[in-house]
């Protein structure tokens, strides 16, 4: 399942625009990650305190997360799907230390591409949006190829 040469360009363009505003784009993906799937949250010991959204707001830690994952995220996405070298140790803390399921990992990318689309509306319409959908099942069906090899089930 592989993205042609336009849809990368849209995946890579739009990743353009988020990348100058990391921290607020990643606070917001991990706030509503947290919102929309409150069972995430407790796989987070440094965030399972954090229960109203003023207390995720204001929460330093949090903002730092999300920009670590959008980080790697967009060193991933940048590879345009030759992501190996990227994908491997993520995969690795994931399944082995982190033991994140890959149904996680579905409720993110959602997120992710719902984010995006409310802070770049006019930049990232249908055809785009599908383009990030289909990256995004790229890298969990990579991720989830991983964890077999590393023995988890996520």
């Amino acid at each position: 399942m592989g993205l042609s040469d336009q849809e990368w360009q849209k995946v890579v363009d739009i990743w353009g625009k988020v990348e100058p505003d990391l921290p607020g784009h990643g606070q917001e993906v991990i706030i509503r990650l947290f919102q929309n799937h409150p069972e995430t949250q407790e796989r987070f010991d440094k965030f399972k305190n954090l229960k109203t959204l003023d207390e995720m707001k204001g929460s330093e830690e949090l903002k730092k997360h999300g920009t670590t994952v959008l980080t790697a995220l967009g060193k991933i996405l940048k590879q345009k799907g030759n992501h190996e070298a990227e994908l491997a140790p993520l995969a690795q803390s994931h399944a082995n230390k982190h033991k994140i399921p890959v149904k996680y990992l579905e409720f993110i990318s959602e997120v992710i591409v719902g984010v995006i689309a409310e802070k770049h509306a006019a930049d990232f319409g249908a055809d785009s949006q599908a383009a990030m959908r289909k990256a995004l099942e790229l890298f969990r069906n990579d991720m989830a190829s991983k964890y077999k090899e590393f023995g988890f089930q996520g």
